[in-house]
């Protein structure tokens, strides 16, 4: 197995994970002082798992549930599965009962890997077929055939608009989702990444563990984001490279922590994705922290990145994610031709990351291609440089009296004031106008900001129209595995306020 920034990687996970075992580097650090995983380890962990689900009659691309949080057992968990050729389905621990339910019976897994500290909610949520792993020994010897075109993940949507969507990717188009981020950001064996998104959410997934993998390079993994621990963890575990969500940027932005100046030479970069990232919140990190900031993006759907902008000294344009790596992006009018230059549209991406369907909804799987395009759902437009810039997604748009009104830049208004931690404007009705501009807002400890001050800074920078009608003030703004804020639910959840 070669890593050629040229092409995608070939073969299986299988495949790959035999290849860096037998280099038998460092694979894993964990920051809560578990034993540390060489490759060689993580292969014969890997297979003995995989020996263990064969030995249960569990057929070949049928799903295992990995209800499992970022550690030690979930890395074996998930490489066992796909090492054995079954379909990895991770099970987002923060979604509810109800929704971790519904992934559970939707999936038609029969076998669980669930850890300890969940059993409890696994045992409220598993449909009665459903049964828990609990013994790995097996002398079962020879695993299912694996091929590039098998079934490898099953990773639902968030379903902020309806019942969560089942994303099918096979071994080639996850292998991949670690491909685009390593030759984006030069990914090298001498790379470690640190890791505090949840492996059940794609960017934590693909960029940091298939990354690694497809680079050679190793991971630092958290449990969960600290800030105040973030720049230590980094320390400890001589990372070089970090890969976060806004979020997660403007709460280290706001907290006291800072790293060392050992730590600063060490660090590459730092990525940002799964959402827009506000200008005024990437400029002010980056001369706090004297360290660069990738914006990127991707999707679920594209086993993570579909754009990056490139690493210094090439020319990042601050507002967009960048440009196409290992995948080919355009922009669809109404009428699904191609947009020219600097005309909005639909975002749409061919490659070999993009997922094979939505598993058991062929309606939905047809309706999100065009061709070999899928359709992401977001609108932006392409420079004359092919960088993208994004501006709202076709189901967040906010339509005030006839005209749309993207939410991403009265967010960017609301970040302007340094105050600001965590923001996001979304639609409610409104017998005037048929919809209107409304914003929720977290703001840091003892700030003096009103609502009227942060409509006044939007009218400013926006004008009257487009500015908020009404902020609320939040403890914290609801949030997906991920940290990315989830806008659509923010007017269910102020429903009975204003």
């Amino acid at each position: 197995m070669i890593f050629d920034r040229d092409a995608p990687p070939q073969g299986s996970l299988r495949d790959w994970l035999d290849h860096r075992a037998k280099g038998d580097g460092t694979a894993f650090v964990f920051t809560d002082d578990s034993p540390a995983l060489r490759w060689s380890t993580l292969r014969d962990e890997a297979r003995g798992l995989a020996c263990a689900l064969t030995a249960q009659g569990i057929a070949k691309g049928e799903s295992i549930a990995i209800l499992q949080p970022n550690g030690r057992e979930g890395i074996v968990a998930f490489y066992g599965v796909v090492y054995g050729g079954f379909r990895a389905t991770m099970i987002n621990l923060a979604a509810g009962r109800d929704a971790i339910a519904y992934a559970l019976d939707h999936c038609e897994a029969r076998m669980a890997l669930v850890h300890d500290s969940v059993t409890d909610m696994f045992e409220r949520a598993r449909p009665t077929n459903m049964t828990r792993l609990t013994s790995i020994s097996s002398d079962v010897t020879v695993l299912h055939d694996v091929g590039p075109s098998d079934h490898a993940l099953l990773m639902y949507t968030s379903g902020t608009t309806g019942r969560p969507k089942g994303v099918v990717h096979t071994q080639a188009s996850l292998l991949a989702g670690g491909w685009t981020p390593a030759i984006a950001h030069d990914l090298s064996d001498q790379d470690r990444a640190f890791c505090v998104l949840p492996i059940c959410h794609i960017n934590g997934l693909c960029v940091t563990v298939m990354g690694a993998l497809v680079s050679g390079g190793s991971v630092a993994m958290a449990e969960k984001f600290s800030a105040s621990r973030f720049w230590d963890q980094i320390e400890k575990t001589k990372s070089t490279w970090f890969s976060v969500v806004p979020t997660i940027i403007s709460h280290l932005l706001h907290s006291d922590a800072n790293p060392n100046d050992e730590t600063k030479s060490r660090l590459r970069f730092g990525r940002s994705a799964s959402s827009a990232l506000a200008p005024d919140v990437q400029s002010a990190f980056e001369t706090r922290f004297g360290l660069p900031i990738i914006e990127t993006m991707g999707l679920t759907e594209t086993a993570a990145q579909i754009l990056s902008n490139p690493l210094p000294p090439g020319v990042r344009k601050i507002g967009s994610p960048g440009t196409a790596y290992g995948n080919e992006v355009t922009v669809l009018a109404p009428d699904l031709s191609e947009c020219p230059p600097n005309v909005e549209g639909e975002i749409a991406i061919s490659g070999p990351n993009v997922m094979l369907e939505y598993l058991k909804n062929p309606e939905a799987t047809a309706a999100t291609f065009h061709e070999s395009w899928l359709r992401t759902g977001d609108l932006g437009r392409k420079d004359a440089e092919g960088y993208l810039f994004v501006t709202g997604r076709l189901k967040e748009l906010i339509i005030k009296g006839g005209e749309n009104i993207a939410p991403r830049e009265i967010d960017e208004a609301l970040y302007a004031h340094a105050d600001v931690v965590e923001a996001a404007a979304f639609a409610r009705p409104s017998k005037t106008y048929g919809e209107r501009v409304e914003a929720a807002v977290r703001v840091c400890e003892g700030s003096p900001l009103t609502a009227q001050d942060l409509i006044a800074t939007c009218v400013e920078k926006l004008g009257k129209f487009k500015a908020p009608d009404h902020v609320h003030f939040l403890p914290e703004l609801p949030k997906g595995p991920s940290g990315k804020i989830q806008r659509m639910k923010l007017a269910e959840l102020l429903a009975s306020k204003f």
